[in-house]
């Protein structure tokens, strides 16, 4: 025992170990293992292969992924088992670079082309996954284009680490994805990031140059005319665009989709609902707060991210009262990442080594990919259908004397001496003779025979084929194409961002892409074409101010963002729709001609002067006052036609106060003039009282079941809507207008009554009051029409010629009589216009005179006005109606109408 220990001491002695020490430079040693470690990274890492876009691991993923049978039409797994697959059979690195890869091929922010369809949470811009335990996963649509027709040897596979699997060198890739799905990424001494484009321009590009080899860039730009974002956006020009396509490098500028709308009726905000790639809310939210905190954003009250996944990206920016919205925006873009420059880096692998490539570069790489891999394809099911013809052509070699086959078989010692034997008699090749003792029974009918003679004309067909493929290049691409073709059939979706070019003068014009429908685009374009525009006109101004406070000029940049307290008028049309326009508005209202075209949204129905600093009211069917700013308002220009095409819907104001709930049903039924701006919303900007002259007066308000009231303006402070009027149930509002004690007002029931008195009759009440009687209405009627009349336009004066009245002034009465059980809109009826001066005065609370009498088939009025004459109406598609001259019989019969009234003001 003490020999073997002397002896295994003596084996292991330091003594007796022969030392080998070899010496190498450090700066050998160093650059050796450095570049080594480069290759590593670049090669195994970092940067995807140009054929299929993808990087090792997203490779493995993707692959087997499809061979665990996850395909879209199959439950989820949970991702940890294919984490734990990928990492145990292909990729022996750690788990969480597995989830991460995966998670980001199933993040539809981040791919155009989603390959993993993720179940659970798996992020967002701003907050990471849950958990692989947590979430599952199966493979995207698109990924079927990745894996499609791999196990037809259309690819190389190599031994995975430890040499017992295969696994792909590159997927057959049947979608562009290098430029369909993009993608970053850091390597030693090099980096790429790479734009994702839409897959159907990307597909015609590639066809265009498959038929063009010698193609120019600009002529493949006409199909790929630059990015498309998975989350949208616009891309502002395409100088940065052209130089990444030649040359591989480039800049762009991407900005948000934004819009300015009401939320409530007198808070404007810009409401972002696209943003930038790979920008979330969040980090929007961030900066805005910031930029408000350091004075570099002035006129932003508040900035709320309201985004969800059913409504999608939505952020709300709130403006303070009497600031430009869109000279806010330009703030926004500068100093948030509303806008956002993208450096485009197209380095990939081609042949194992990296390569920076333009356009052109990487449609032909991946061209030829398709090509090689069709090609591949081709040949595999060649060999595979002449096997197969092989075996169906001994078997009816067989088949034609099938006794003697059984007779050979049923005298044979054992398989191989039948086998021997079937070769030397029947003269079959060895997998000939196997196939036939492989056969079972039933095979041999006659049916089978038949079914075996058509599979050989086919197979026969197929090699034909197949054969004019692999020996003609235009039969190849043919196939390819069609291929191409298949592809975007399955999944291509139309483009969601938009691309603005600038003209030589400056102005931008949307981008469509060769070939691709415009109405995809259209609405979205010139909606992006507007904005970018009133954005540029508001940009300078906002420079020079900006520059001012640099200077250290206090509220220069405050200054130039507010709007400007000037004298407006303020229209509201019959359709609703209400805007702002200059003074000169009023002069045109007065001056148009009655027998003018007309659209439904130019009938105007209200109109006063103010200033643009100044507030107003909407008064609605529920009785309230809802409190909006002038300013907010859509500033449109006083041409001769003064349509309100471009106003907003003022029924959507009165839905989105902050005081009170919507009421449903509740509709606008005037807007009057206050006599100050208010800031009961709190925002500290300047004031000035642009009222108008009446708005001092009483508001005169009328109901559907006969109310009267004349409401004192009595209103609080700090709200920002409020009630007028108590109704009763079942009752609404009617009109309102502002009214002195010297003014008419005019009540018109729909069984032909009409009642007028003075205003003076009416007490002014508090707003909480509800009114006294106006006019007594009779069992089953109802007010159609109700409006105050001031007293200098009462008295009715007009001129005649040889064909009558030629010209008019003064109020009328506008009545049309018609069948009440007729559909709303379809009959035309019979209409009268009467001076209002025809008509006695009443006392209040009295059932007043009738207005027009009715002829057979005549049993009520189906509308009524009053106001200043000319009256003017239309259909609801926008044509003129003609009204009769004024009759100055107040209870005279009507003239048929040629078409039903819609609109009158």
């Amino acid at each position: 025992m003490a020999a073997h220990r002397k002896s295994s001491a003596q084996a292991y002695d330091p003594r007796t170990v022969k030392e080998r020490i070899v010496e190498t430079p450090l700066g050998e040693e160093m650059s050796k293992s450095f570049l080594e470690y480069a290759y590593s990274v670049i090669y195994a890492r970092a940067l995807p292969d140009a054929r299929d876009g993808l990087k090792p691991v997203q490779r493995r993923i993707v692959y087997q992924m499809g061979e665990m049978n996850l395909t879209p039409d199959r439950p989820y797994m949970k991702s940890a088992r294919v984490v734990g697959e990928v990492m145990g059979k292909l990729h022996p690195h750690g788990d969480s670079a597995i989830y991460e890869a995966m998670v980001r091929l199933a993040q539809p922010f981040a791919m155009r082309l989603p390959l993993v369809d993720g179940h659970g949470n798996f992020g967002s811009l701003d907050d990471g996954p849950a958990a692989s335990r947590y979430t599952e996963a199966r493979l995207g649509p698109a990924a079927l284009g990745m894996n499609a027709d791999i196990d037809e040897d259309t690819v190389d596979f190599t031994p995975n680490y430890d040499n017992k699997l295969k696994e792909p060198t590159v997927l057959p890739a049947a979608i562009p994805n290098l430029l369909v799905n993009g993608g970053s990424g850091i390597a030693v001494g090099m980096a790429t990031n790479l734009a994702t484009h839409n897959l159907c321009e990307v597909v015609n590009a590639a066809k265009y140059l498959m038929a063009h080899p010698d193609a120019s860039l600009e002529q493949l730009m006409r199909y790929v005319p630059g990015p498309d974002w998975p989350t949208g956006g616009i891309i502002l020009g395409r100088d940065g665009i052209r130089e990444a396509y030649a040359t591989g490098r480039g800049t762009l500028t991407t900005r948000a989709a934004t819009h300015i709308e009401h939320v409530t009726a007198r808070k404007q905000a810009i409401v972002v609902t696209e943003l930038p790639y790979m920008v979330g809310p969040e980090k929007v939210i961030e900066r805005i707060s910031d930029g408000v905190k350091n004075r570099k954003l002035e006129g932003i009250s508040g900035a709320f991210d309201l985004t969800d996944r059913h409504n999608g990206t939505r952020i709300v920016i709130e403006i303070k009262t009497g600031f430009d919205p869109n000279a806010v925006l330009v703030q926004l873009f500068k100093h948030t990442p509303l806008q956002d420059n993208f450096a485009m880096n197209n380095v990939a692998l081609v042949g194992g080594r990296p390569h920076t490539m333009g356009l052109k570069e990487m449609l032909q790489v991946w061209i030829d990919h398709r090509r090689q891999v069709i090609r591949r394809r081709s040949e595999y099911r060649k060999k595979k259908a002449q096997e197969r013809l092989h075996l169906v052509e001994g078997l009816l070699l067989a088949l034609l004397d099938i006794d003697e086959v059984i007779q050979v078989i049923r005298t044979s010692d054992d398989a191989d001496a039948a086998k021997t034997r079937l070769m030397a008699v029947f003269d079959l090749d060895e997998p000939q003779a196997s196939y036939i003792l492989d056969l079972r029974l039933r095979r041999l009918t006659r049916m089978n025979r038949i079914e075996l003679e058509a599979e050989r004309d086919d197979l026969k067909r197929k090699l034909e084929e197949l054969e004019r493929i692999l020996s003609s290049n235009e039969e190849l691409d043919r196939v390819v194409t069609g291929d191409m073709d298949a592809a975007v059939t399955k999944w291509g979706s139309p483009r969601r961002t938009v691309l603005l070019d600038a003209d030589p003068d400056g102005t931008m014009t949307p981008v469509i892409a060769h070939g691709t429908d415009s109405a995809d685009v259209s609405a979205s374009a010139l909606e992006a074409v507007k904005s970018a525009a009133t954005i540029s006109s508001a940009a300078a101004d906002v420079e020079a101010a900006a520059a001012a406070a640099k200077r250290g000029e206090e509220g220069a940049l405050a200054g130039a963002l507010k709007i400007e307290d000037e004298p407006c008028v303020v229209m509201m049309s019959a359709t609703g729709l209400i805007a702002r326009s200059t003074p000169s508005a009023m002069d045109v209202f007065h001056a148009r001609s009655v027998s003018d075209h007309r659209v439904p949204d130019d009938q105007i129905t209200t109109i006063f002067a103010t200033s643009t600093q100044a507030t107003y009211g909407l008064i609605t069917s529920a009785g309230r006052l809802v409190l909006a700013h002038v300013v907010n308002l859509p500033a449109l220009p006083a041409s001769d036609e003064l349509s309100l095409a471009g106003g907003v819907n003022a029924d959507e104001l009165i839905g989105q106060t902050q005081s009170t709930d919507p009421i449903i049903g509740e509709h606008v039924v005037a807007a009057i003039a206050m006599s100050a701006a208010s800031t009961a919303d709190g925002d500290d900007s300047d004031n000035s009282d642009g009222a108008h002259t009446d708005a001092l007066a009483s508001l005169a308000i009328g109901t559907r079941n006969g109310v009267v009231k004349r409401w004192n303006r009595e209103a609080p402070t700090t709200m920002d809507s409020w009630s007028v009027i108590d109704l009763k149930d079942g009752d609404e509002v009617v009109f309102a207008a502002t009214a002195n004690d010297e003014d008419r007002l005019v009540f018109v029931s729909s069984d032909s009554s009409l009642l007028t008195f003075d205003a003076k009759n009416v007490r002014p009440q508090g707003r909480t009051a509800g009114g006294m009687a106006g006019i007594k209405l009779a069992d089953g009627a109802r007010v159609l029409a109700f409006n105050v009349v001031p007293a200098g336009k009462v008295a009715w004066t007009y001129e005649e010629g040889e064909n009558g009245l030629t010209s008019g002034s003064g109020a009328v009465v506008l009545t049309v009589a018609g069948d009440s059980e007729a559909l709303p809109g379809t009959e035309n009826g019979a209409a009268k216009v009467t001076p209002l001066e025809m008509y006695p005065t009443k006392g209040r609370a009295t059932g007043g005179v009738r207005s027009q009498r009715f002829l057979k088939g005549q049993d009520s009025l189906i509308l009524a006005w009053v106001g200043v004459y000319p009256l003017r109406a239309s259909t609801d598609a926008g044509s003129p109606v003609e009204l009769p001259k004024p009759d100055m019989r107040r209870d005279g019969s009507g003239t048929d109408l040629a078409s039903p009234i819609a609109f009158i003001g």
